[in-house]
């Protein structure tokens, strides 16, 4: 990418939340980003987007992330409401919208772990699965880094493995940017997300929050079952990440529910 971007065009003020619309924080956020052949992604996106691809070493490169969270506080944004917390991680591949020209994400899917999730699977539709997610964590509260990320989900869909760790002398290098926070504004700033509803309909849902505070992180292992069954990023290749950010807790607002476009 060789034009520059900055959050002051990209950051808005909050959308008044109404109806249904969710609340949450989210613990332990981290964005674990792989470049891969986007020839590998033929086929996977609807002609309305296109791939938001960057040219690395002088290829041409698409951006797919693994983000595992734990949701907190999750709750109603407009009403008094009980509090929910479960883990989540979510799939995506960095999109363009050729209609309105946005850059948003493409969702390959989501492991929640949750009963809530009978809500997103069935009610909306949405490719949302089942899995057991946990979190040993070790967050230094002197220095807010990581001495300890470890993260496993057991699922039939998407089981994972992640261990990363903070040194505290890691610098943000985002290879295919005209600067760090052209990277930043690309990786951790899309508001829109799209996706293929289980019934095979065109779906989707925003989301808001503020800049995101990520720091790098160093990854000590990875391994992501669907990358590998997909045949998008080998368990060898996932072990080289394009970039890992963290951030230990952040906001979002979700805007719901999602709509159905085809």
């Amino acid at each position: 990418m060789t034009h520059l971007m900055s959050f002051s065009e990209y950051l808005t003020p909050r959308p008044k939340p109404t109806g249904i619309d969710v609340s949450c924080k989210l613990q332990h956020f981290a964005i674990v980003t792989y470049a891969i052949d986007p020839n590998r992604l033929i086929g996977l996106l609807p002609s309305r987007f296109k791939f938001d691809t960057v040219i690395i070493a002088g290829k041409e490169q698409a951006l797919l992330s693994v983000v595992p969270f734990i949701d907190v506080d999750f709750t109603s944004a407009v009403y008094p409401f009980a509090k929910f917390q479960m883990g989540q991680t979510n799939y995506r591949i960095y999109i363009i919208d050729q209609q309105t020209g946005e850059r948003c994400v493409w969702f390959l899917g989501t492991t929640l772990d949750s009963m809530t999730l009978l809500i997103p699977r069935y009610g909306w539709n949405l490719p949302w699965y089942k899995g057991k997610i946990n979190f040993n964590c070790q967050l230094d509260q002197r220095t807010n880094l990581y001495n300890k990320y470890q993260m496993k989900t057991t699922a039939k869909w998407a089981s994972a493995e992640l261990s990363l760790k903070q040194f505290g002398n890691e610098k943000i290098t985002l290879p295919g940017f005209a600067d760090t926070e052209t990277g930043l504004v690309y990786l951790t700033h899309p508001l829109a997300g799209f996706y293929h509803r289980r019934d095979g309909k065109l779906g989707t849902y925003r989301v808001w929050h503020k800049q995101l505070q990520v720091k790098p992180a160093t990854l000590k292992s990875a391994n992501f079952n669907l990358l590998t069954r997909l045949g998008l990023v080998t368990e060898q290749q996932q072990q080289q990440p394009h970039s890992v950010l963290i951030e230990p807790m952040n906001e979002f607002t979700i805007y719901l529910p999602p709509k159905i476009l085809t």
